[in-house]
């Protein structure tokens, strides 16, 4: 373990987590991530490894069967698995979004139902948002939710679920227009409808399909999916919290800690980023000695060091914040921001620095070089990312009188 990247002020057990968490991906996801990435393989023995150590259940209350950690130890853990394959972070992360959700938002009922067996990871989350027409413009879905009786009616079409086919509970955002008069903001009147079913591709249940994954450039082996509901009937206790017109609050609540999430995939991957490239640097000779030895390559072994230290530390803060029961949103996005444009420069240093070999999928950096981009865009993008920062900026600096 380097000297980057260190967090100053861990208790016992914390740093106890993270060296369990730090062994199981040095000896159990990276030998196997690029072979299994390559296939476009679901990691199954290293989630069931993962469920072993308790990570489903990390930030799930105690009194739930989980180990009641805080965002910063969830984001440390996550830092370390995006060290060894970013896809397996990614797993964990909407199974974490769902949970935090029900721990904040949902009834008594709903959080004794459905959070026990999340912290064993028996029941496994996905959340949805996206649909095929939009993608950061929440606020214009169409998907739509329609109370009969004691059920709702729910008639769409979502994209990029993460975990769509291996889940067994989806966190969907849907339009409910009922007790919400004609010219009721768009975010007003929406509702997390929480829905139960089979893991697998097809029909899952009745009105409910999960057409297959997505082929995507990168960030392989996690399933990715789009799912369309048909007349898909959801019990009204099935409505996160229990009321229709909150799903925009609570799905933006489960978002700002799915950025500190992200953020911390970017300094995972970064540092392994940054692992290779002085490694290979070191081992490679040109022009009789090491290329580590030419100037050229410390300006980038420096640049590469100095902003994988600066994303981490933004990170931290970033999560730091939220554990104090302050808004975060802002250090969210900036951490978000800086540490998946920081990672795609570290990755693409470290690239350069492979040379030829960087191009050859025998390297591990080739990899890396295709999960990387996905952090430019996941849990909004960089350009939203600057919006959100930009506005808040503007709320705490306005101009008096």
């Amino acid at each position: 373990m380097g000297r980057l990247a260190q967090t100053d002020g861990l208790t016992d057990v914390q740093r106890e987590i993270l060296a369990t968490v730090r062994e199981f991906v040095d000896k159990e996801i990276i030998p196997v991530a690029t072979e299994l990435e390559h296939r476009d393989e679901y990691p199954t023995r290293i989630v069931e490894g993962l469920k072993e150590l308790g990570l489903f259940g990390l930030m799930i209350p105690e009194e739930y069967g989980g180990l009641g950690e805080s965002l910063l130890t969830y984001a440390l853990c996550v830092e370390e698995i995006a060290r060894g394959w970013m896809s397996v972070s990614g797993i964990i992360n909407t199974h974490f979004i769902v949970a935090y959700m029900l721990k904040q938002h949902g009834t008594q009922e709903q959080r004794e139902y459905f959070l026990p067996r999340m912290a064993t990871g028996d029941v496994r989350g996905a959340f949805s948002m996206s649909e095929p027409g939009l993608g950061s413009d929440v606020s214009a879905i169409t998907s739509k939710g329609v109370r009969d009786g004691d059920d709702y009616v729910l008639n769409g079409q979502k994209m990029w679920l993460t975990n769509g086919g291996s889940s067994t509970l989806v966190a969907v955002l849907c339009r409910t227009d009922e007790g919400h008069p004609e010219g009721t903001a768009p975010h007003k009147s929406m509702t997390t409808f929480l829905i139960e079913k089979e893991p697998g591709f097809g029909q899952v249940k009745p009105g409910l399909t999960i057409p297959g994954k997505i082929d995507k450039m990168g960030y392989k082996g996690v399933d990715t999916t789009e799912l369309i509901m048909d007349g898909l009937r959801v019990p009204a206790d099935r409505v996160l919290g229990g009321a229709t017109g909150r799903g925009f609050y609570q799905m933006m609540d489960g978002v700002e800690v799915g950025r500190v999430n992200v953020a911390a995939r970017g300094c995972g991957v970064a540092q392994r980023a940054f692992e290779l490239g002085v490694s290979y640097a070191q081992q490679r000779h040109t022009f009789g000695k090491p290329i580590a030895q030419h100037q050229a390559i410390q300006f980038k072994l420096a640049e590469m060091g100095t902003k994988v230290e600066a994303a981490h530390a933004m990170m931290v803060n970033a999560a730091r914040k939220k554990d104090s029961g302050q808004r975060n949103d802002l250090e969210a996005g900036m951490a978000k921001y800086l540490a998946s444009e920081y990672c795609k420069e570290v990755v693409e240093d470290a690239f350069r620095i492979h040379g030829g070999y960087g191009f050859s999928k025998e390297y591990e950096i080739e990899r890396l070089y295709r999960e990387a981009p996905m952090l430019l865009i996941g849990e909004g993008t960089a350009e939203i990312q600057k919006m959100i920062i930009g506005r808040r900026l503007l709320e705490e600096y306005r101009i008096q009188g």
